[in-house]
């Protein structure tokens, strides 16, 4: 009894570490560090990049790829920063890099999974389905109206934080965010959905 204490008295602690704390951990090659960064950030990676890849093996693969990223640059960040922008900048940066990737590809063939495919018959949707509604619409927006979206709206980041997640100013961060919001808005309405 008293190992297994001692057990959940050292996960409380990983638990209540702050970002500062977990990165200087990481510096100094605390073995537990990795997996804590993981556990806490995974969920928001994978999310953003499930959002910008919409394919779950792609999204998954550069989940991983940022964290390992991420874990080879650790030495070098600044423990006073906060550590989620900086996982979502390299996240948002794979992203990019898999899409641009994809362009360039051949068209898949007939023996592309089920799953993957996407209907593309009209009217086949729940009318009540504003969930499916919302992520056909964001399909729709190109990839860097899409990625400020879901960073602002989604990952709850300010606007400083998507500017520097997206390398952009925040003027064009916010100029992005306002045509995705019209294009999103305009694109529900003429498909009848009204929020």
């Amino acid at each position: 009894m008293p190992a297994r204490a001692g057990r959940w008295a050292g996960r409380k602690r990983e638990m209540l570490m702050d970002d500062p704390a977990l990165v200087e951990a990481l510096q100094v090659g605390d073995p537990q560090a990795p997996r804590l960064l993981i556990e806490r950030y995974q969920g928001v990676v994978f999310g953003l990049c499930y959002r910008m890849l919409s394919h779950r093996q792609d999204a998954e693969d550069v989940a991983q790829e940022t964290f390992l990223r991420a874990l080879r640059a650790i030495a070098g960040f600044d423990p006073t920063r906060p550590i989620r922008p900086w996982l979502l900048e390299i996240a948002a940066n794979r992203c990019r890099t898999t899409l641009a990737r994809r362009a360039r590809r051949p068209a898949l063939s007939s023996a592309e999974p089920i799953e993957d495919q996407v209907d593309p018959r009209p009217g086949l949707a729940d009318p009540d389905d504003l969930a499916g509604e919302l992520e056909r619409g964001l399909q729709g927006l190109r990839p860097d109206y899409r990625m400020v979206f879901v960073l602002f709206h989604e990952q709850n980041l300010s606007y400083e934080e998507i500017a520097q997640t997206v390398a952009r100013p925040v003027g064009t961060v916010k100029t992005w965010l306002h045509r995705a919001r019209a294009q999103l808005a305009e694109d529900l309405s003429r498909r009848g959905v009204h929020c």
